[in-house]
């Protein structure tokens, strides 16, 4: 806050402190943002929605039970709808590197909902906090030792639901094409980096594929365990200063905003001790990161050349790819993915060492878990739909992969079946030291009837066709 910058003078129970006179964030917000400067990272909009669903739910929540008058739970939805709606997120200040609890966080959505709903009252000015309260009326019920758990669940769920499953639909679909489309292509497999039998390439996109479905289905199930929130808990799980019915009527009406299946936790302990739920999906999260390297990396591997590689992919030509050679070209969308999975792979570091962070009643390392999340559930979604259409969908097969296959030395594999392994093995030997093909050396040796031999030696027959 500069020098010259108009302000209201708030107090708390620590004394008096400044805030921005148009700010729509109290004390509190205040307080916190001149004790954390480290990082700038802010919480994602998403994370702010979810506040906002949680304050709207619990006014509703509150209302039904009797708990708040009518007129003021009507102001405090209003304004949280507009928090959910963004129309406040410039006034969520807070670093993300900050009490462990995420109070700081919490009371900035209080803080900003209760000014707002003073407002639409025609109450005082802001930071004056009648008819509308902070504490007493937007947080009741609450403790942020189950809001802030409860808003992580709700905004990875909404992340995972809206951006990640459909970017992972699209990519397996994109790959599950493309193995249809190189279906007739056949190629060397490779094991070890070192030549093998033949495959089709479509049978090695069909494994990408699966890679694919099977961690849609990991993040799917991660979803799963996150549907179970904090939420009802208050400070240590004992359920203080909130009525036995709030968190299930609370839960309902974001479930109903938003289409979810939230469900209060059978055991609110452990949902506030441990922060287990979200190690499993980052977990998920981070299997699914290394499925991308891996398949990532094998499309750059045959796409590399184009003369001195293995080109038996063509990517697409996205952009010139050196300051100083003419005419090359990067595979630049599978650096980008392989980056996002490192960054996610980090991510899950935080992670684990955040989930041991539970000293009796609460994890005290909740904002840097729900940053991390939240950062690497959307990178994923962005990286798998940049993939998709800039890369996979554009692949084209060459000529190289079929050309290499006759000349390859793992052909001798079906030979071993019919006279050795020892005796094909010599042969193999035989091709490398002179250049020649399995299929010459073969013939030369009349190791069987040159009809014969054309029917083991077949490719396609290799590949399971």
């Amino acid at each position: 806050m500069s020098r010259d910058e108009a302000v209201r003078v708030e107090r708390d129970a620590l004394g008096e402190f400044p805030v921005p006179a148009d700010a729509y964030y109290g004390i509190d917000t205040a307080r916190a943002a001149a004790n954390f400067p480290i990082s700038g990272l802010r919480f994602p909009r998403v994370f702010i929605r979810a506040l906002g669903n949680i304050k709207r739910a619990a006014a509703l929540a509150n209302r039904d039970l009797g708990l708040l008058p009518e007129e003021l739970a009507g102001a405090i939805v209003q304004a949280a709808e507009e928090v959910i709606a963004g129309k406040f997120d410039d006034q969520f200040i807070v670093d993300v590197f900050q009490t462990g609890s995420g109070t700081s966080t919490n009371m900035n959505a209080n803080e900003v909902i209760a000014n707002r709903a003073n407002e639409l009252l025609g109450g005082g000015p802001r930071g004056v906090y009648r008819p509308v309260h902070p504490n007493d009326h937007v947080n009741k019920g609450q403790s942020s030792n189950d809001v802030i758990p409860t808003a992580i669940h709700l905004a990875a769920l909404l992340l995972i639901n809206r951006e990640l499953l459909p970017a992972l639909y699209r990519l397996e679909h994109a790959l599950q094409r493309k193995a249809r489309e190189f279906d007739g292509v056949l190629k060397t497999g490779r094991t070890h980096l070192m030549d093998a039998t033949p495959i089709r390439m479509g049978q090695e996109f069909e494994g990408y594929a699966g890679q694919i479905e099977r961690g849609r289905k990991r993040v799917t199930r991660a979803a799963e365990a996150l549907r179970e929130v904090a939420l009802g808990g208050t400070a240590v799980g004992t359920g203080i200063n909130t009525h036995p019915e709030f968190a299930a009527r609370a839960l309902a009406y974001i479930n109903e905003a938003e289409r979810l299946q939230l469900r209060e936790t059978t055991n609110h302990f452990q949902a506030q001790a441990t922060i287990d739920a979200i190690v499993e999906a980052h977990g998920q999260l981070r299997v699914l990161a290394t499925s991308l390297v891996k398949i990532a990396n094998d499309i750059r591997l045959m796409g590399s050349g184009p003369r001195a590689g293995l080109y038996e992919l063509q990517l697409p030509a996205l952009q010139p790819g050196s300051s100083i050679m003419p005419g090359k070209v990067n595979p630049v969308i599978p650096e980008a993915v392989v980056q996002v999975a490192a960054q996610v792979v980090g991510n899950d570091a935080t992670i684990a060492m955040a989930g041991q962070w539970g000293f009796f009643e609460l994890n005290t390392m909740l904002p840097v878990a729900a940053h991390n999340l939240l950062q690497s559930i959307s990178l994923l979604a962005r990286a798998c739909d940049v993939f998709a259409e800039k890369c996979i969908d554009g692949l084209a097969a060459t000529e190289n992969g079929p050309r290499l296959v006759e000349y390859g030395l793992a052909l001798a594999t079906p030979l071993a079946a019919v006279i050795g392994y020892d005796r094909a093995a010599e042969l193999a030997n035989e091709a490398f030291r002179t250049g020649k093909s399995i299929r010459q050396v073969a013939l030369e040796a009349n190791v069987l009837p040159a009809e014969e031999l054309e029917r083991v030696l077949d490719p396609w027959r290799m590949t399971g066709r």
